[in-house]
């Protein structure tokens, strides 16, 4: 393992091989370090290097599903527009 320099701060390089199949197995310390475990999805973000930032995929859509805590009753499309043109201010016409 080499040393890098990461903010000003040293830490390891970790580095792994990719099998035949295309395949790596991500280091433990990377795992933990990065909250990964098994089943959980991962990205590859394109950098603006040219390089690549691997992400967990911690969220889903179907997970953010009352994150905002709407205590109101469902509203319609058109209503909806009329909230986002300006016409309604805190829930009242």
């Amino acid at each position: 393992m080499a040393d890098k320099k990461t903010n000003g701060k040293a830490s390891s390089v970790v580095s792994a091989t990719v099998t035949s199949k295309g395949q790596i197995t991500i280091p433990v310390d990377v795992r933990v370090a990065m909250g990964l475990r098994a089943g959980v999805r991962v990205a590859f973000v394109p950098t603006e290097t040219g390089t690549y930032e691997l992400v967990p995929e911690t969220r889903t859509v179907k997970s953010l599903k009352g994150i905002v805590g709407w205590s109101g009753s469902p509203i319609g499309l058109p209503q909806l527009k009329e909230a986002i043109s300006g016409n309604i201010v805190e829930g009242k016409r």
